[in-house]
């Protein structure tokens, strides 16, 4: 089963577009599920991503930060591709 992580912060317009982004993604993947952590609230993020909110990361591995390509997303999602960028 794929993870989707979106690490946010408190007060972030460009996290408030990534999450709606990857929402629209995730609503055409219905095995895929969405995981937010703030970095507020968890401190091993805070300290790896401070700067760079929005993260979105896919099974444990980062897939994006500060802007989300939804078709990027997608095609990291779907498993039917081999060339997973």
């Amino acid at each position: 089963m794929t993870q989707v992580t979106l690490v946010t912060t408190v007060d972030c317009h460009l996290c408030d577009d990534a999450r709606m982004v990857v929402e629209q993604v995730l609503a055409t993947f219905p095995g895929v599920f969405l995981t937010e952590r703030s970095i507020e609230e968890d401190r091993d993020h805070r300290e790896e991503f401070a700067e760079d909110v929005p993260v979105v990361m896919v099974d444990g591995r980062v897939h994006s930060t500060w802007f989300v390509d939804a078709d990027r997303l997608r095609r990291r999602l779907d498993p039917a591709r081999s060339d997973r960028p």
